[in-house]
This record gives structure tokens, C-alpha cells and sequence, in this order.
């Protein structure tokens, strides 16, 4: 619940440097009443939603669906966000409803998982991430549509992160959960990392074995903090 019209230009400056890093796939996910500004601003930025509702229409009050944001310009949403999960106390089935639904509409997803730090701290963390993924990854999902991010909860917008080699476990197990899930399908599926990710360390995150990419959160509202990630990024 951050952004507003006159933000928009931050968006600006990165896609210039997106388009200066063509090998890097750099995408924004803004609140719903942006999309449309949004896509319009930068149409070379993939632009999407911070989240859909599992039904196509209906009597929801407040909620949006997955086809209302294509409308407007959207081609991916996220899915399961530790906040979704935390503060709308989410499930991993409404995950997967989400994310099957997002990929009817024609959207490709972001589907977040991981653990809480009580988890982490009871040594739960790979069990917690390993059943996230099993209720929430649909059978039919692939590469050509699907990511799945982790995001440990605890290092959400606090400054805290994992150790590097803490990451590579959680991306390697969650890597061969999916092979179980999906198969060979599974490695065409990005894994990104997600939580407190800057500048500073976003080089030595994306250069852990099974990182694939970066779900970035606070550091995303400008350019001045955003750019220099998509730079690290390049820079591999």
C-alpha cells in the first residue's frame, strides 16, 4: 500500500535501466490503481498486480480479479505474499486458487512462499516451505508462466537477511520440491529471493547457487534504490 501518481516517476528511470540491461527481465508490481498509468508510462516495463482474487466475478466486495487487471494493462500478479499470508491470514490453498486463476486470465505468476522467524527459530523453516509449495503450486505450472519466490517472513522490510549459504538450502530444497510436484518442468522454473534486498547485497544474493532472481519490496518505490539492483543484476 505504497505509490501514488506522482510516484510514477521513478518508474522512468528504471526502464531506462531495464532496456540498458536487455538480458535482465526487470517487472514492477503496483497497487491496482496504478496499472493502467503505469503500463501506459513505461510500456516496455513489465507491469503488474500485487494480487488477484481467486474468483472471476462475484459478489466480493473490495476484491479484484485476475481478468480486471489484464484489463488494465497488467500481464503478471503475485500470489501467497507474506503479507497476504500474515495480515490476511491467506492460506496455501487460496494461493493456488489464485495463481490457477491468474493463469486462465492469460497472467504469468509469482507465487511466494516461506517461513515465519517463531519457524525458523523451531528449525521448521525447510518443512514450512516444503508444504507451502506442495499446496500451493499448481499441477500444470511451468516456466513459460509460473516463478516461485521465497521470502522468509522475518526479513521482510526489517534489514534482516538470511545467510547466504541459509538461502541456498531453502532455493535447493524448494527447487526439488518442485521436481517432485511438476517434473522436468521444474527447471525451467525461476526461484527468486525475497527479503531486504538492496544494492548492497543483491550481487552476492543472485550469485547463490538455485537464485534466480530477486523479488525486491521497499527498495523497489525508487530509482535511486532500485537501480543499482538491476545494475548488480547485469553485472553477473
Amino acid at each position: 500500500m505504497n505509490g501514488s501518481r506522482a510516484m510514477l516517476v521513478e518508474l522512468d528511470a528504471i526502464a531506462a535501466a531495464a532496456s540498458a540491461a536487455p538480458e535482465i527481465d526487470v517487472s514492477v508490481a503496483v497497487p491496482f490503481t496504478l496499472i493502467a498509468a503505469a503500463s501506459e508510462r513505461v510500456p516496455t516495463l513489465a507491469i503488474g498486480a500485487e494480487d488477484v482474487h481467486e474468483a472471476e466475478s462475484g459478489a466480493h466486495t473490495g476484491c479484484v480479479s485476475a481478468s480486471m487487471v489484464k484489463e488494465v494493462g497488467a500481464s503478471f500478479t503475485i500470489v501467497g505474499h507474506s503479507e497476504r499470508r500474515s495480515d490476511q491470514h491467506e492460506t496455501s490453498h487460496d494461493a493456488w486458487a489464485k495463481a490457477a486463476a491468474a493463469h486462465k486470465q492469460g497472467l504469468n505468476v509469482i507465487l511466494c512462499c516461506g517461513e515465519t522467524e517463531a519457524e525458523r527459530d523451531a528449525d521448521r523453516a525447510e518443512r514450512v516451505v516444503q508444504a507451502q509449495i506442495e499446496k500451493s503450486v499448481p499441477d500444470n505450472a511451468d516456466g513459460s508462466w509460473f516463478t516461485l519466490a521465497y521470502e522468509p517472513r522475518w526479513a521482510i522490510g526489517t534489514g534482516r537477511t538470511p545467510t547466504l549459504e541459509e538461502i541456498a538450502a531453502i532455493h535447493a530444497i524448494a527447487r526439488a520440491k518442485l521436481r517432485m510436484l511438476i517434473g522436468d518442468k521444474a527447471a525451467g522454473v525461476r526461484i527468486l529471493y525475497g527479503g531486504s534486498v538492496t544494492g548492497a547485497n543483491a550481487a552476492s544474493i543472485l550469485d547463490t547457487p538455485n537464485v534466480d532472481g530477486a523479488l525486491v519490496g521497499g527498495a523497489s518505490l525508487t530509482a535511486a534504490k532500485f537501480v543499482p539492483i538491476i545494475e548488480a543484476a547485469a553485472s553477473l
